[in-house]
């Protein structure tokens, strides 16, 4: 059987990305390691405390000889779109955690507004991801 253990979101600058994640969203560090060996590649996790086994890999956006600088920009623009992926968050109280995210400084684009599936906001992190805030209805959930 296969499990997710993690997925990745494009980052222009990791310690930013993680005090937003950890301080904002409240996430924990899974993991911080760099590498010598690989130019001092950072491998940098955060997670759910109560999901243990889920990890984001915040990436820092490669250059080369990873990606060309064609490719490097295309990630920047399409991250300054929110079109570089979405992150599907889940909560029992849509508005409740609304507010708690935007007393910690979470700017959302769009507030709880009440849907076929459920209740639902977005707002997006320092780097232009996108994210979703969803409670989900007994139909859905």
């Amino acid at each position: 059987m296969m499990r997710i253990a993690s997925s990745q979101m494009w980052v222009h600058d990791q310690d930013v990305a993680l005090a937003f994640y950890t301080e904002k969203l409240g996430m924990e560090v899974r993991q911080d390691v760099t590498v010598p060996e690989m130019g001092n590649f950072r491998w940098l996790t955060v997670g759910p405390p109560d999901q243990p086994d889920v990890a984001i890999v915040l990436m820092a956006i490669p250059g080369p000889p990873m990606v060309d600088d064609a490719t490097h920009q295309q990630i920047r623009d399409l991250m300054g779109k929110g079109f570089a992926g979405t992150a599907f968050l889940i909560t029992d109280d849509c508005r409740k955690s609304y507010e708690e995210l935007s007393r910690r400084g979470v700017e959302f684009s769009e507030p709880p507004e009440e849907y076929p599936y459920g209740i639902d906001s977005g707002f997006r992190d320092p780097s232009g991801n996108s994210f979703r805030l969803t409670q989900l209805n007994e139909d859905f959930g």
